[in-house]
């Protein structure tokens, strides 16, 4: 093909905006991931959204939709904050990526986030996500330590690259890229003697965990957990990584979710929240003494650094995040908006019993729904029912839910029995009662599995 004609074919941003559904769902197919793809397409979720402020976003046809997914939580003050816009507004003249200087944004984040960090945390590497965040805490814990094996726990999600992928803890994501990173070791989620076990044999440079589980379906951790962790982690000479992407910032109520416990970790990793919805930005902080080991001196300034990672953009936009997120309290907001929704969603649970649970942390929610597991219908099925309510009931709530109550949620990667509700900080009481009704209504109707999934069908072919 000719320069002339691939230049006539190219779509141009002009050309993506002027997309409508139809287009966007063949070219997605086509040039992206087809069977993501299909799956959108079957549960009516390949909407094209055109707009956004806030909680809410619009799409083709002007139809306004509460979001309730919260880019994973990483929409601390809904879409499009003007505050963090007109942040990056402010730097569009530096440059956006120097690396052959210090940059000014770089060490006011850097300061900033030292300020707002549990203990003695510090010093800071900035990246481009939770996963590269990761990534540098793994190694970091190495080359300070000079150990190599890491324990991880059951259910935990730490990102799909390589080294994220293999301190995380379902094997459908592992198994397709085996072998990972040698010398990881899993324990059970909450299990000090497992986890003492392991620290005991004296090889561990880390054990990385987060506060809450957030794709494991939202699991709180036993009471005291963290606290021990931290207590043996020093006892046995490993670091403590605290993965805090998914619930720093606020999302739990407090700051960060370690504060519940008064634990302070050698290395925390923060991404989603952190760019304001904005912006990817991802930053590990860690201590003076845990730095030097590592990367102290001239010799070892250079041995883990990003191209990409804070840029003037990026840090413009964490900036201004993080000042919205003290200057307006959110971490208050989260926890009383948090504590209002749970409330409601466990008198859910005693009226439906298609609820199995409700747990989560502030504005970190997970619901839980029935397995058929054992019933006279998986039985006669030879298992395949509750095979498909673990796989598939939450998405079919969800699914109701955007189709006919224009409300976005979705389901949690390591257990997807879980439907996740992780709105912005910015949530108010109206939206979390219309949620509140609009569950209500869909449980009342739809008791069971195949009730849901032949609505399913029936509303989403088109």
């Amino acid at each position: 093909m000719s320069d002339q004609r691939i230049a006539s074919g190219l779509k141009g941003v002009r050309g993506a905006l002027s997309l409508d559904r139809a287009q966007t769902r063949e070219l997605y197919s086509l040039y992206v991931n087809p069977g993501l793809s299909r799956i959108l397409a079957a549960l009516g979720f390949d909407r094209n959204f055109v707009r956004a402020k806030g909680v809410f976003v619009y799409d083709e046809e002007g139809a306004e939709y509460l979001d309730f997914l919260g880019g994973y939580g990483s929409l601390p003050l809904g879409h499009n904050p003007p505050e963090v816009l007109e942040a990056i507004e402010m730097v569009k003249e530096r440059p956006t990526f120097l690396q052959a200087t210090t940059s000014p944004l770089q060490a006011a984040l850097a300061h900033d986030l030292a300020l707002i960090a549990p203990g003695d945390l510090r010093h800071s590497f900035f990246c481009n996500s939770g996963a590269e965040s990761v990534e540098a805490a793994l190694k970091l814990a190495r080359a300070s330590t000079g150990r190599q094996g890491f324990v991880h726990c059951s259910g935990a999600f730490h990102g799909k690259t390589f080294g994220a992928l293999s301190v995380s803890g379902r094997e459908k994501y592992k198994r397709p890229f085996a072998p990972l990173l040698p010398g990881a070791r899993e324990i059970p989620f909450g299990d000090l003697d497992a986890l003492e076990t392991e620290l005991r044999k004296g090889d561990c440079a880390a054990f990385i965990v987060e506060p809450v589980q957030g794709e494991a379906g939202v699991i709180i951790p036993p009471a005291g957990f963290l606290k021990g962790a931290r207590d043996l982690t020093r006892r046995y000479g490993a670091l403590l990584i605290l993965d805090e992407v998914q619930t720093g910032l606020g999302r739990t109520g407090l700051m960060f979710a370690c504060q519940h416990e008064d634990v302070v970790p050698d290395v925390m990793c923060l991404a989603k929240a952190l760019g304001g919805g904005v912006m990817p930005v991802g930053a590990v902080i860690t201590t003076e003494e845990v730095w030097d080991r590592a990367y102290g001196g001239l010799s070892k300034a250079l041995l883990h650094t990003s191209t990409f990672g804070g840029g003037s953009r990026a840090c413009a936009a964490a900036l201004a995040t993080i000042q919205e997120i003290v200057g307006r309290d959110l971490p208050r907001r989260a926890a009383e908006m948090g504590a209002y929704f749970l409330q409601g969603l466990k008198r859910l649970k005693e009226k439906y019993p298609l609820i199995r649970d409700v747990r989560g942390k502030g504005l970190l929610i997970g619901i839980e729904f029935e397995s058929s597991a054992g019933s006279l219908g998986d039985i006669l099925s030879f298992g395949m029912l509750s095979k498909a309510t673990e796989e598939y009931l939450a998405s079919l709530v969800a699914g109701k839910l955007l189709n006919e109550y224009r409300v976005i949620t979705a389901y949690t990667l390591n257990n997807p029995n879980v439907m996740r509700l992780e709105p912005p900080l910015t949530i108010e009481k109206s939206q979390v009662d219309y949620v509140l009704k609009a569950l209500d209504e869909i449980l009342e109707m739809h008791r069971g599995f195949f009730s849901l999934a032949r609505s399913a069908l029936k509303g989403y072919k088109r």
